[in-house]
């Protein structure tokens, strides 16, 4: 399984972005998927994370009420809206998907290449 993740850039504080993370490859399903961010110097964080069929979903509370996680599973496609940004929320934002290999049942757990996040003050 690979992802591609796009729509990180540069925004001014108060603005939005929308990140996106496609997953391709043979034949999977997907269990759950999730977005964490690292900014320079700091540990990667969970920012938010929806379940398989997108029937659940938990935010941090850092970003809680300005950023939307959602998915499109006829696309295999995940989705993060982020709005009223601050410059706090600049960083190197990664999908993670966790699901299954049908063919082996193997368990797998991949990470997009990351997409950066700069808000200007």
């Amino acid at each position: 399984v690979q992802l591609v993740e796009s729509g990180g850039g540069l925004v001014q504080a108060g603005g939005s972005l929308r990140l996106s993370c496609a997953a391709s490859g043979s034949r999977f399903s997907i269990t759950s998927m999730g977005w964490y961010r690292q900014a320079p110097g700091k540990q990667r964080e969970l920012v938010a994370g929806i379940t398989s069929g997108g029937a659940s979903t938990n935010v941090a509370d850092s970003v809680k009420g300005r950023f939307t996680i959602s998915r499109d599973n006829a696309k295999n496609t995940m989705y993060l809206q982020m709005s009223s940004l601050k410059p706090e929320d600049t960083a190197v934002y990664y999908c993670n998907v966790r699901g299954v290999a049908l063919a082996t049942s193997r368990l797998f757990e991949v990470w997009g290449q990351g997409a950066l996040v700069t808000v200007a003050s």
